[in-house]
């Protein structure tokens, strides 16, 4: 009897109808449900209720099978939405040993100007 090796390192997800994936197939039902309360359930006129239709027909077929760069469209929303939430910008400098000992110790750093500074850049002479 021979024995053949099964691959379970692929990252491919499995086809459950008409080759979409299970992903695929969920958001095409609830999308097209969608699309049918649009058209039939609105007391609009035949052509805004068409229109609507078509619309959330587009949007489902876009969201379940287009896929930019090999990623969905929800994980690129994903990705966006991390963007937006980091910070933009970055302060870098050079750390010594002590600071890295002191940061050691404690989490956050309080940094006070000497008082020679704000006296300097106040123009104030008294001490």
């Amino acid at each position: 009897m021979q024995r053949h090796e099964v691959p379970t390192h692929l990252n491919i997800e499995d086809k459950a109808f008409a080759g979409l994936t299970m992903r695929q197939l969920m958001v095409a039902i609830i999308g097209l449900a969608l699309a049918y309360s649009a058209m039939s359930e609105a007391p609009l006129p035949l052509a805004v209720r068409l229109a609507a239709g078509a619309t959330v027909l587009l949007m489902t077929a876009a969201t379940s099978l287009w896929q930019p760069a090999g990623r969905s469209l929800e994980d690129w929303a994903f990705v966006l939405l991390r963007y937006i939430s980091i910070p933009r910008v970055v302060v870098w400098r050079v750390r010594t040993s002590g600071e890295v000992a002191a940061d050691e110790e404690a989490r956050f750093e309080v940094l006070l100007p000497d008082r020679d500074e704000v006296d300097t850049q106040s123009g104030s002479t008294h001490r």
